[in-house]
């Protein structure tokens, strides 16, 4: 708070500095040039010393305050809108692009932190030393000052115009800027794919459109920009003829001293340059307010998932789920993408989830820690509606690998213990173990030290979800869902996996989507869904004798030979 007071306090002190300095020049050449006063031109002229290291004092002192003002502004600022996109579900997520969310949370906000120092600065100084200028000008030469009458208007209405032209554009800028974003990170994210198809110039060519988009209206914004400083030029240096040419008439018929003429020269220049400061500030507020604008969308977008009031907690116990006719759909407009889903999961118990692509059984379990929440029907665990529940809560309850092996940079340890920060070393290498992991990273030469590339780049897929195994195994959780998570190793290391869970997570209620039927034949309880739909349960036994759906699958993946054995042999 206070380098936002000191600041424009110390640019009001180098205004009236400013304002000072064409006076006491007019003193000099009235009563020490004209009258060969050397010891006046001495003494005035060490007083403007005196009154410009103030003045420099001032202004130094308020660039110093409004820069910490401005950067302190654009630290909350950037804290406040990632703390909103970290409260977003992610339906609100799959609103804003990624690429989009990063502009905002960098150029975006950089424009505003920029907004907030110039105000500090320009549109202090600026509006004070143009209204000083002007009742300077005034009392020096009211018949003079009748110019600046004229030339005012003309420069607020080339100044409106210009305005009123570039702002539609700068928040197009923006939008393109996402779009150059948005290309750039899929890109970055996607290079093995890109370079394992052979695809470099088509990414280049995308890049390049995107970017010769952004190139031409940032250019189309700044061309209208530009225009403005000869503009503003123009209407300044007429003004200062005109000055000059009726000022001299003034100054021959003794109406008007030299010095007083050359003081008024400066408090027109004075007035007119700090119009002008103004008129480019205005530019620049029209590119923040664009960038405020989308700053804003972010802070006011109300999180989809939110708690109830007087929301639950320490209600899940043993992890009992139960769906009760649960539907649900993205968006309105796509109809839903599961329905009328009902089934139980008992502590203890391993229920799998089975069925084709897009059969909707990832969107099923990531109802159950309310990534998103259900359309219609209730979820609830241990017979509490998990929309009556705190989601700290909730979801430190339920233990997620999700269908990608996502991992952060930093080691290995400090990935395992990502949900449990303050666990012991002892823990982490349990839960390694039991994700089959301990070994490969016991192998590696600073051990559970090692540090782990962005996005894991170091690691092979399977290592990568054994990890995110052994992230989630370690928190213990009520409930454990496995979202397709072992498909990046082979049969033995998943075997292996499975019976430490069952050793390990014994009592906890797991969740198991697999697209190997061979991961699942052993679950207490198999659901089977199609297109959104859950058309049969039971176990592997009933289902190869109920449900043709199943079957399709056991054969296109084991074959018609052991179906005819009645199994896996």
């Amino acid at each position: 708070m206070l380098p936002v007071l000191l600041a424009p306090l110390l640019m009001l002190v180098e205004v009236f500095m400013d304002l000072l300095q064409p006076k006491l020049m007019a003193n000099i050449v009235n009563d020490g040039v004209m009258k060969g006063d050397l010891a006046y031109i001495r003494s005035t002229g060490l007083l403007m010393l005196v009154v410009a290291v103030i003045g420099l004092i001032g202004g130094i002192g308020c660039s110093i305050y409004s820069t910490i003002a401005s950067q302190h502004f654009g630290t909350d600022l950037r804290k406040d809108v990632f703390a909103k996109v970290q409260s977003f579900s992610f339906r609100n997520l799959d609103r804003f692009k990624a690429g989009s969310l990063v502009t905002r949370l960098t150029n975006d906000i950089v424009q505003m932190q920029n907004l907030v120092q110039m105000t500090l600065r320009i549109l202090v100084r600026a509006p004070f030393l143009a209204i000083g200028s002007c009742i300077m000008a005034f009392m020096l030469s009211p018949r003079l000052a009748i110019i600046l009458v004229v030339a005012v208007p003309v420069l607020f209405v080339a100044q409106y115009y210009l305005i009123r032209a570039s702002f539609p554009l700068f928040s197009k800028v923006q939008n393109r800027l996402d779009g150059v974003n948005t290309v750039l990170q899929e890109n970055l994210s996607g290079i093995r794919v890109v370079k394992a198809f052979v695809r470099s110039a088509y990414e280049n060519s995308r890049f390049g459109k995107a970017n010769a988009d952004f190139t031409d209206i940032a250019v189309k914004a700044s061309r209208i920009v530009a225009v403005n400083m000869p503009i503003m030029m123009f209407i300044m240096n007429a003004s200062i003829v005109a000055v000059l040419w009726f000022g001299a008439d003034l100054n021959w018929s003794g109406r008007l001293a030299v010095g007083d003429l050359i003081a008024f020269i400066n408090y027109v220049t004075q007035l007119l340059s700090s119009l002008l400061m103004v008129g480019m500030m205005m530019v620049s507020v029209s590119r923040a307010k664009a960038s405020g604008d989308r700053i804003r969308e972010v802070l006011e977008t109300e999180p989809e998932i939110v708690e109830a009031a007087g929301a639950k907690t320490n209600v899940i116990r043993s992890g009992r789920i139960e769906f009760d006719r649960v539907s649900f759909g993205y968006e309105a407009s796509r109809g839903s993408e599961l329905t009328d889903i009902s089934f139980t999961a008992e502590p203890g118990q391993t229920v799998a989830i089975l069925g084709s692509t897009g059969s909707g059984k990832s969107t099923l379990v990531s109802l159950v820690s309310r990534l998103y929440d259900v359309s219609s029907g209730a979820i609830r665990i241990d017979g509490v509606d998990i929309r009556a529940m705190q989601l700290e809560h909730l979801r430190k309850q339920v233990g997620m690998v999700l269908q990608e092996a996502v991992l952060f940079s930093g080691t290995i340890r400090d990935n395992i213990r990502y949900g449990k920060p303050e666990a012991a070393q002892e823990e982490i290498e349990e839960a390694a173990r039991a994700a089959q992991a301990d070994e490969f990273i016991s192998r590696m030469p600073d051990g559970y030290d090692s540090i782990i590339g962005q996005r894991g780049v170091n690691l092979s897929g399977g290592q990568k979800q054994r990890v995110s195994i052994a992230r989630a195994l370690l928190v213990r959780p009520s409930i454990l869902i496995l979202d397709d998570s072992t498909s990046a190793v082979d049969l033995g290391t998943e075997s292996r996996i499975q019976r430490a869970l069952k050793e390990l997570m014994g009592a906890s209620t797991t969740l198991v989507i697999a697209q190997r039927i061979s991961s699942v034949i052993d679950a207490d309880k198999i659901v089977v869904m199609e297109e959104g739909r859950i058309v049969a349960i039971g176990k592997h036994d009933e289902l190869m004798r109920d449900c043709d759906v199943y079957q399709d699958i056991y054969e296109s993946q084991l074959g018609k030979e052991q179906i005819r054995h009645g199994g896996i042999a």
